[in-house]
Formats: structure tokens, C-alpha cells, sequence
């Protein structure tokens, strides 16, 4: 048995980018998850430490995302891993790593002042 399965609890970095694959709508987005900074029992203090997640979201969740999710939006977000590769015209080899969402819910809406 194996498990691909990721939930994130995050801020969505920009706006979602909305494009056609054929007729199907798909949404990509980025995700900042934070993990607070500390100070150990040493006196040594530890930054906050921020990892940004690319989204992907198709069909009826990609409409939901283009009417309803910006910048500063949190959400809360099941879904599983993919990576995929491919080489560029100067034939340079690139891989990339994305969240497939099969579940979110919005948590909160960005207020007017944090979304400029």
C-alpha cells in the first residue's frame, strides 16, 4: 500500500492564473505555509521559515478559484503530489514539483488594506 496525500494550511501568494486545456479550466496558484520562529533553551533564536507550494486546480475548482480566491486568501488544501519534468528550447532539463488539489476550503478572504 503507498499514500500520496498532502494538506497544507496556507496564504495564497497572487492572484490565480487561469488557462484552457482544451475546453477544462485550470487554475494555478502558489501557497506560503509558515512555521513559526522560536528561541531555543540555549538563547538561540530561529527564524520563521516560509516553504511556497505551486497549486493546480481543474475544472469546477479552478472556477471557484478564479471567482473567489486572491492574493492573501487562507486556505485549506487536500490534495496529492506530482512532479514533472521537461526540457526547455535551449534544452536545459527542468522538474518541477505540484500540489493537485481534490479539496480546499476557503478559511478567510483577504481584507481591502492586506491585498495591495
Amino acid at each position: 500500500m503507498s499514500v500520496n496525500k498532502v494538506i497544507l494550511v496556507g496564504n495564497v501568494g497572487k492572484d490565480p492564473v487561469i488557462r484552457y486545456v482544451e475546453t477544462r479550466p485550470v487554475a494555478e496558484l502558489t501557497l506560503a505555509t509558515t512555521e513559526r520562529g522560536y528561541t531555543t533553551a540555549g538563547g538561540v533564536r530561529v527564524e520563521d521559515r516560509t516553504e511556497w507550494h505551486r497549486l493546480i486546480m481543474w475544472d469546477s475548482a479552478a472556477e471557484t478559484a478564479e471567482k473567489y480566491i486572491t492574493k492573501g486568501t487562507k486556505l485549506y488544501v487536500e490534495g496529492k503530489l506530482r512532479t514533472r519534468t521537461w526540457t526547455d528550447r535551449t534544452g536545459l532539463s527542468h522538474k518541477v514539483t505540484e500540489i493537485y488539489v481534490e479539496n480546499f476550503d476557503i478559511l478567510s478572504r483577504p481584507t481591502a488594506s492586506s491585498n495591495s
